[in-house]
């Protein structure tokens, strides 16, 4: 059975943020990711997961100046000394954490970026990239992309899955793998389980949300209960991510997740 974490950024934000670790965990969550851990020392939260009995799976590195609208480095030309310090920091926290992954996040192009603009991001995420997933198997981790939709985030470099698979065999490191978004995905392409199908022995972590408002995974278009019996009928036993927003009280929209363990109000 896949096993399910609670995206901590956007779930439970009816609490403070070190208090939604136990909430995670009296709803019935086993695992937890979120975007950033960099705001707390390691130690103070390795504590909330120990208090809590939770699993660390999954955080983004550094993403560069966030406030300012920044989403990464790691293609950034001209950033590769920042992205180098921001693998270090990540690969700290995570050995501390217990955490067997992060994700890389690419960055955004300029506005209106021409063709040889396009071939230095790829140059750089290429090189950056083959730097991190040496890095991390130096110390037993895995590193991620993520296609990620542009109507959420437009400019971003990397939002196909086609574009990510160029990207793996390019780098040609084992533990560089992907992340794959459901919701992002349905977005950019649909097709979703015969993407999950095609790209499966690639997949090193899951996410889900409804489409197309971001809701709990049983509003919307994508209809998760086949999705998640392809995955089992494939073998997938490992992480997804609840990467929503709930539409009220997180709590009381759990009702989907009763078949995984998941306990509402």
């Amino acid at each position: 059975m896949i096993r399910l974490a609670a995206n901590l950024s956007m779930l439970f934000t009816e609490h403070d943020f070190l208090e939604r670790f136990a909430a995670a965990a009296d709803a019935g969550f086993s695992g937890v990711e979120y975007l950033f851990p960099y705001a707390y020392s390691p130690d103070t939260l390795r504590s909330a997961l120990e208090a809590s009995g939770l699993q660390q799976v999954l955080f983004n590195l550094p993403p560069g100046d966030w406030e300012a609208g920044e989403r990464g480095v790691a293609s950034l030309p001209g950033r590769e000394a920042e992205f180098r310090d921001s693998v270090t920091e990540a690969l700290r926290y995570a050995v501390a954490l217990d955490c067997p992954r992060v994700h890389a996040m690419a960055g955004l192009i300029p506005e209106g970026a021409d063709e040889s603009t396009r071939q230095a991001h790829h140059a750089t995420y290429v090189a950056n990239l083959r730097f991190a997933a040496r890095e991390a198997a130096k110390l037993g981790r895995e590193v991620l992309i993520e296609p990620i939709n542009t109507r959420d985030m437009p400019r971003y470099f990397l939002s196909h899955q086609d574009q990510a698979m160029a990207v793996l065999q390019e780098v040609g490191e084992p533990n560089l793998r992907l992340q794959f978004d459901l919701y992002h995905c349905q977005i950019m392409e649909g097709d979703l389980v015969r993407h999950l199908e095609c790209q499966f022995e690639h997949i090193g972590h899951i996410q889900i949300a409804g489409v197309p408002e971001r809701h709990e995974p049983d509003v919307g278009e994508v209809h998760y209960p086949a999705v998640f019996e392809r995955l089992k009928e494939l073998g997938y036993v490992d992480w997804v991510g609840c990467e929503y927003r709930p539409a009220g009280n997180t709590r009381a929209g759990l009702a989907w997740g009763r078949p995984f363990g998941l306990r509402p109000e």
